[in-house]
């Protein structure tokens, strides 16, 4: 990760912000404020007894749930679907609309789960996400029927909005408050590893219990330990949003509320760059295949995607922790545009797919965090969890649709051509995401 401070050419990324407006009888400048704001953000690491009883506990427990649930539910429909759809006589092309009805089914629910944890608290809601995930799951062994089939994955899908990171943020908003972004970026730290245990370990489960088997196993991960998890291990506590922590050497830069064109544009970018990693994940490795790299490296280059995300994210703890998460993810589209630059200009080579792929995993692994933080630092956490679903819902159904669209465009025009509607689908956000103003 560039330091921005020290690195003149990445200013485009960061914005100006200046101190317009403050009035005169306040001691300090908004710009100064928000320096402040920053160091006071960097917090030591917690000490072992924190992360046993007191709140830091939140990070290891949604940890644990946050592979389960990802490795549970959204990861293996890439090698289960398949065998679904030649068992139940279904298309695989049905069968991965069940999969994006889910997605569908998530993008609408998520507002209200958000304001449900508001209100709540993760540990009230996040337990009936991981129920009706297990639920869903043994309904997918059962369901003949197609329209049976599509019902479970919408259920799936409300139990993924109450699942995922999206409820697992809220859920940290609630009991951290404006300090949230330090346990965020630990928690993605742990999430990234959910696709690199579950694909293997699901792989090996099919082999003696089949893909019914495997989701039954699964099932009961979901009923049994994620669930006990979030009921009882989460903490109950709730961050007082009128206290200025003895940390603070200043009070926080002013929030805005979640509406106007500031939240439209941090809306728009997220929803943009969701189309990215969506149709990507579905088709990069057969469009790098047809390109004619060999089979053999294109599963190398596939396997460097979630550790680029994981050591983004450990870069971005280490060193960018008192960087505003606004500038991070400016610096994240940059890079990722700056991948499809490369990819246009050089074409697609196996050392070029390489570059790509490893840029792409970064920014993908910072967004993450982004998606988390960014909205915390503009309106503050106040109504945190409903904000987070108000953002999330384009952003899921964008993620439904995108690889269909790709498909459509590979198999209809060409793989290049694909490849250019994802690039702009990138500048589109990093220009939305450089409007925003803090």
């Amino acid at each position: 990760m560039w330091n921005l401070a020290v690195c003149p050419p990445c200013w485009v990324f960061a914005g100006i912000a200046t101190a317009d407006g403050v009035p005169l009888r306040q001691a300090i400048s908004l710009s100064e404020r928000r320096k402040g704001f920053a160091r006071a953000s960097v917090r030591r690491m917690p000490s072992f007894r924190e992360f046993v009883s007191g709140p830091w506990r939140a990070v290891p427990v949604l940890g644990v749930t946050q592979i389960l649930a990802w490795g549970a539910v959204f990861y293996p429909p890439v090698l289960t679907l398949p065998l679904i759809a030649a068992e139940r006589g279904f298309s695989l092309t049905f069968a991965m609309g069940g999969f994006s009805a889910g997605l569908l089914a998530a993008g609408f629910v998520s507002p209200s789960i958000g304001a449900l944890i508001d209100k709540f608290g993760g540990h009230r809601v996040m337990p009936f996400g991981s129920l009706v995930g297990a639920a869903g799951l043994v309904g997918l062994t059962l369901a003949s029927h197609p329209a049976a089939y599509v019902a479970v994955w919408m259920l799936l899908g409300a139990a993924m909005a109450a699942s995922l990171y999206d409820p697992a943020f809220a859920t940290l908003g609630r009991i951290f408050g404006a300090r949230a972004r330090q346990p965020i970026t630990v928690l993605t730290l742990a999430g990234g590893f959910a696709s690199t245990v579950s694909w293997p370990v699901t792989y090996a489960l099919m082999k003696p219990l089949g893909w019914q088997g495997t989701y039954l196993v699964y099932a009961a991960l979901l009923a049994f330990v994620a669930a006990p998890l979030h009921a009882f291990a989460l903490p109950r506590t709730r961050a007082n949003l009128d206290v200025v922590h003895a940390d603070a050497s200043v009070p926080p830069p002013p929030v805005r509320p979640a509406s106007g064109i500031a939240f439209v544009l941090l809306v728009a970018a997220f929803s943009a760059y969701a189309f990215i990693p969506s149709g990507l994940s579905a088709h990069l490795l057969a469009i790098l295949k047809r390109a004619g790299i060999e089979a053999g490296t294109v599963v190398f280059i596939g396997t460097l995607f979630g550790p680029s995300q994981v050591a983004a994210r450990l870069c971005e703890f280490i060193f960018a922790r008192n960087i505003h998460p606004l500038m991070m993810v400016r610096f994240a589209a940059g890079l990722l545009v700056l991948a499809f630059a490369l990819l246009w200009l050089f074409g697609i080579s196996a050392p070029v797919a390489i570059t790509f792929t490893v840029m792409f995993g970064a920014a993908n692994g910072l967004v993450t965090i982004g998606r988390g933080a960014v909205p915390l630092a503009l309106f503050g956490p106040s109504g945190y969890g409903r904000i987070v679903g108000r953002i999330a819902r384009p952003a899921l159904i964008i993620t439904a649709v995108a690889p269909v669209v790709i498909a459509f465009l590979a198999e209809r025009a060409s793989d290049p051509v694909a490849l250019a509607v994802v690039a702009a689908s990138g500048v589109v956000s990093l220009m939305c995401f450089l409007l925003v103003r803090r």
